[in-house]
């Protein structure tokens, strides 16, 4: 349970890291921390639930480029977080950048909390 709720709050403050450094992802400015905790929640459901089935599915598309196809995979996830909370992106190429960003910045954030 408390890896969950690590997992949890690293999620939504990448989420937040990421709508600072970078213009074409953002919270509405109602959203405040509830907003950023639900975005980090449907988030950590969306690469639980949703992400695996995309991923097979798109599994000849990846073997053609190598595995560079998962970078869509998350841009789609990116923009169906969007769509569902109070963060918002430009576009899909927003989101295609702002899941790279995402990614780079969840996995130092996770670095900085690793049990041991």
């Amino acid at each position: 349970m408390r890896r969950l709720l690590i997992r949890w709050a690293l999620n939504s403050l990448a989420l937040w890291v990421v709508s600072r450094i970078y213009p074409g992802v953002s919270f509405r400015p109602d959203a405040g921390l509830g907003g950023i905790l639900l975005a980090g929640l449907v988030l950590g459901l969306a690469n639980a639930l949703i992400r695996p089935l995309l991923l097979f599915l798109a599994l000849p598309l990846n073997l053609l480029t190598l595995g560079l196809f998962t970078f869509v995979v998350n841009a789609v996830i990116l923009y169906l977080v969007a769509a569902l909370t109070p963060l918002e992106v430009s576009g899909f190429l927003q989101a295609f950048i702002g899941a790279v960003l995402l990614s780079i910045v969840s996995f130092g954030l996770s670095l900085l909390v690793r049990e041991k």
